[in-house]
């Protein structure tokens, strides 16, 4: 009977299109589409069709991420000769803004019960879509070509793998979102399935557009694993840890620069600087932020040697500020640097350059310890009558000097008003 059964499903295949049958390559990805993100699935996709694989899943549940990896992704998904699933699992999950546009690319769609898809609308820098306030009018007026732009994107998706066209418009431009249920119901994914078990075998004698039929049942399954490189690079795709450590990277520097000798300044700050470059080359960054940034730390190290009573440091904590603020190119601040993030490392840093600054200022404007300039404004007793010169007794020690105030009899307590050479010109203390 088995023989009998593989042979019609041969005959059957013949007739109505190739049977794909082999190993089943699983890509887990769970979190916002960023570089490395597009990396790892492309780098599952070229394995898939250099090794052989018969179909790859892969496995999502993201809330979206960066516009421009999200079209990489659908790129490599489109011209993957080898059938790509996008299933949307596990329960809870959610395939959300950039997470729609990899669904709609994937040859078999298919969600997990108690799943969403949809919200697709591109995110303005303000960290909301709508209807744009007064004076925003330049900010409208592009956050609705990047809708439009978007719109059309998901159009051609949906039109090139046969799925609904007129909600994949409505998910970028009215930000629509759907359940697992509703999603079947209105044609844009092709099943449903409880796990990926219950997946494998939805999908035995699932015809493709281009003819192709999968057969799935008790297929051997190998789960790609992410290179040490990609761990590392997925920890450091978050702007928030970069930029932190970016800035603590810049604070051991400008330590050692203050403290030299013992070399951890230099040492911890040089770890968080290689650890936030090797960041920064995963994330778009804006090089005139990044320009900013560095000038406003570098007036702020110059206001301790030029005597501008904090003027550079003010104009360092605003060049910071705005360098941050522009630091990324990501509008979209859910997944880009946070504002409590920027404000907490500037209010940090002003507060320490304040600090310092305002110590420069007292220990300028405090009066000398030692020296013969330190005896101005002291007090102490005249052991002569002075008519006008003869000797007063200051801190301890014998001076000349001479009477600002007429005579002085011995014994009357008298203060320092200047010193001329070695003669102190003192007045009574009334």
């Amino acid at each position: 009977m088995p023989i009998r059964t593989a042979f019609a499903a041969l005959v059957l295949s013949a007739v109505v299109g190739v049977l794909v049958s082999g190993s089943v390559l699983q890509i887990p990805v769970d979190g916002s589409i960023n570089p490395v993100t597009r990396d790892f699935i492309v780098r599952g996709l070229d394995e898939a069709a250099d090794r052989g694989f018969s179909l790859v899943v892969i496995e999502l549940d993201t809330p979206g991420g960066l516009v421009d990896s999200t079209r990489d992704i659908v790129t490599a998904i489109l011209a993957s000769p080898v059938p790509v699933v996008v299933f949307v699992a596990p329960s809870g999950a959610r395939a959300a803004s950039a997470g729609t546009f990899i669904l709609l690319a994937a040859d078999v769609a298919v969600m997990a019960p108690g799943t969403n898809v949809g919200a697709a609308h591109p995110v303005p820098l303000g960290g909301s879509p709508g209807e744009p306030a007064d004076g925003e009018e330049t900010q409208g007026a592009s956050t609705d070509k990047a809708a439009q732009d978007a719109a059309a994107f998901a159009r051609s998706i949906a039109e090139e793998r046969g799925r609904n066209v007129a909600w994949a418009e409505a998910a970028v431009l009215e930000s629509k979102s759907i359940t697992a249920s509703e999603a079947l119901e209105l044609g844009v994914i092709d099943l449903i399935a409880d796990d990926f078990t219950d997946l494998l075998q939805r999908l035995e004698g699932q015809k493709l557009l281009d003819g192709r039929i999968l057969s799935t049942r008790g297929v051997p399954t190998e789960i790609l694993r992410a290179t040490l490189r990609e761990r590392l690079l997925r920890l450091l795709a978050d702007p928030n840890l970069i930029y932190i450590l970016f800035i603590l990277g810049l604070y051991g520097l400008i330590y050692e620069f203050f403290q030299p000798g013992v070399g951890f300044g230099l040492a911890a700050g040089g770890v968080c600087l290689l650890l936030a470059l090797f960041g920064l080359q995963v994330l778009p960054v804006n090089l005139v932020g990044l320009v900013l940034v560095l000038f406003g730390m570098g007036l702020i190290v110059l206001d301790a040697f030029t005597p501008t009573n904090g003027i550079l440091t003010a104009g360092g904590i605003v060049s910071l500020l705005i360098g941050s603020l522009t630091l990324f190119d990501i509008p979209d601040r859910r997944f880009g640097l946070s504002l409590a993030t920027i404000l907490s490392v500037v209010g940090v840093t002003g507060a320490l350059a304040t600090f310092i600054v305002s110590k420069g200022l007292w220990a300028q404007a405090k009066r000398p310890a030692t020296g013969v300039d330190a005896l101005i404004g002291r007090t102490g007793t005249a052991k002569t009558d002075l008519d006008p010169g003869g000797t007063v007794l200051v801190r301890g020690e014998y001076w000349a000097a001479v009477s600002l105030d007429g005579p002085i009899l011995a014994g009357t307590t008298i203060r320092v008003e200047s010193i001329e050479g070695r003669t102190l010109r003192v007045r009574r203390v009334s």
